[in-house]
């Protein structure tokens, strides 16, 4: 199984991205997808979860800028980010809760895109 983001890049403040991240090999069933970041001398943290029925949850710090989406047909997560800030300057890593076809769990991350918010 691997996870594959893209999307990242460099924005001036109050610009917008979109990042993907495509899981693909032997899935059988993909629960919870999220999107997490980690910014120098930070620990990595929470950005956006949502859960195969669509219930999400946000950082407060991106709460009504960032949107995640998800599309299950295509095992695709997204994170919409509207309004960024020099703050949300940070590598990006998507994650997965995946059951393979053997049936075995685990979380799984993708590589990380940075994402550079600066003028």
């Amino acid at each position: 199984v691997q996870l594959q983001a893209s999307g990242g890049g460099l924005v001036q403040p109050g610009g917008s991205l979109r990042l993907s991240c495509a899981a693909s090999g032997t899935i059988s069933v993909i629960t919870n997808m999220g999107w997490y970041r980690q910014a120098p001398g930070k620990q990595r943290e929470l950005v956006a979860g949502i859960e195969s029925g669509g219930s999400t949850n946000y950082a407060d710090s991106v709460n009504g800028r960032f949107t995640i989406s998800r599309d299950n047909a295509k095992n695709t997560v997204y994170l919409q980010m509207n309004s960024l800030e020099p703050e949300d300057t940070a590598v990006y890593y998507c994650k997965a809760f995946i059951r393979t076809r053997v049936g075995r769990w685990s979380d799984y991350w993708g590589q990380g895109t940075q994402v550079t918010v600066s003028s």
